[in-house]
């Protein structure tokens, strides 16, 4: 089995990355959840730009996450390398200046640029080549070789540090704002997308006893079955959603851990939250079931299935209420 680099910081990129590079997923997945799941991939695929374009202002030197001062002095040329800052850089209102995307930039006005990575891989030269002024990168992105040589080359590198819950949100889009000399808009955007979070997290319903949702990564073509733990990022979306973190409340501490029958036995996880291409790859919910431990847990008992697009489920960002707000939709709207 492919060994995975999978971090609590860095869990979110390594596992979008590694589903999104899946070259052998199994037949379309069945029953109501994957029907959902796309008509929410058709509804995300876009994404919202504020109203009015800012003109940055230039030159700024701010505070990177690894510590280095990096000034920007031109944005005319922007390489966002996650699939989360570049929904960030184009709802600010400039994505006109966007000339290449992470493989993880999977929304609409981002499907024509030149992809910069192989897997969750940089490539400085396929970076150096487009003459950027600017490149924006994640604390866990990589390798740090490929971030040298592009810093080498005297191109600005600003590292956010990267999202493992809902609180993240307001923080990565204020610090790519600042670096991008439009602080007002990214205060303007902050509210904005955790005014719709709030909204959407106040309609969860309350009152009666919360479900338990585990999270699961699955890459069929690898033999690659995982539960989230603690670490996994996904916990503060499934509270907001109105229900439990299966995983982190059985004691799983870690991002990962391979999925057991034990495990999901201790979980006992009355739903199951998954990629769509994850939940593909597998079979569909019919092959899910079959997975060591599934059919003998409630949520495998009622095929109770919760799947969201992969581009967009633990990005935390702009698009995050709408993700929520599927989640919601699917886990106590009736279910599988």
């Amino acid at each position: 089995m492919r060994r995975l680099h999978l971090r609590p910081a860095g869990a979110l990129l390594s596992v979008l990355a590694l589903t999104l590079t899946v070259t052998a997923c199994g037949g379309p997945s069945e029953g109501a959840p994957a029907s959902r799941a796309k008509a929410v991939a058709a509804e995300e695929d876009r994404v919202e730009p504020l109203a009015d374009t800012p003109e940055p202002e230039l030159p700024v030197t701010v505070r990177s996450a690894d510590g280095r001062k990096v000034t920007v002095e031109r944005a005319e040329r922007l390489v966002p390398l996650s699939g989360s800052l570049s929904e960030i850089v184009f709802t600010l209102g400039l994505g006109d200046r966007v000339v290449a995307r992470d493989v993880t930039a999977t929304f609409a006005q981002a499907a024509e640029l030149p992809v910069v990575t192989r897997g969750h891989d940089v490539s400085a030269e396929s970076v150096l080549s487009l003459r950027p002024d600017l490149v924006i990168a994640e604390s866990a992105g990589g390798p740090a070789e490929a971030m040298d040589q592009i810093r080498a080359a005297g191109i600005p590198v600003l590292v956010v540090e990267g999202a493992t819950g809902l609180g993240d949100v307001g923080p990565r889009i204020g610090a790519v704002a600042e670096a991008l000399g439009v602080p007002s808009a990214g205060g303007e955007l902050t509210r904005r997308t955790e005014r719709r979070i709030a909204a959407v997290t106040e309609s969860a319903p309350a009152g009666r006893p919360k479900p338990r949702v585990a999270f699961l990564y699955l890459r069929g073509s690898a033999s690659v079955y995982l539960i989230g733990g603690r670490g996994s990022g996904a916990t503060s979306l499934i509270e907001a959603a109105g229900a439990v973190d299966a995983g982190a409340a059985s004691g799983l501490e870690k991002d990962f851990t391979a999925i057991t029958g034990e495990a999901l036995v201790k979980a006992a996880p009355d739903a199951l939250l998954v990629m769509a291409k994850g939940l593909e790859s597998v079979g569909g919910v019919d092959g899910l079931v079959k997975l060591p431990g599934v059919a003998q847990t409630p949520a495998g008992m009622d095929r109770r299935v919760v799947s969201v697009e992969d581009g967009v489920l633990l990005n935390y960002g702009p698009r995050t209420d709408r993700v929520l707000e599927s989640v919601v939709e699917q886990l106590h709207g009736g279910g599988a």
